[in-house]
């Protein structure tokens, strides 16, 4: 006997839609999703892709690593994966 699950996902931005649309397990946008609203403001239509068609592929990577570290230096930490960051 077999199952199907179905995994929630949200839109990704990413540099080239060489393959159609990208997108993320739920999950993952929604780690990086709280280091975002603890950095700047919620704002849910990022994540659902109603707004500019969701997280890009380099915020993604600066909001979960920033999520490794303790809450207090999260702002910090974006900026440090920010820095540097290029064609994300």
């Amino acid at each position: 006997m077999s199952t199907t699950t179905t995994i929630e996902r949200h839109p990704v931005q990413t540099p080239r839609h060489w393959r159609g649309q990208a997108y993320a397990p739920k999950a993952v946008t929604m780690a990086a999703y709280e280091v975002y609203c603890h950095v700047y403001a919620p704002q849910e239509a990022l994540v659902t892709g109603e707004c500019r068609g969701g997280f890009s592929t380099g915020e993604l990577i600066a909001f979960l690593y920033a999520r490794s570290f303790p809450k207090s230096e999260w702002r910090r930490r974006v900026d440090e994966a920010f820095k540097g960051a290029e064609n994300l």
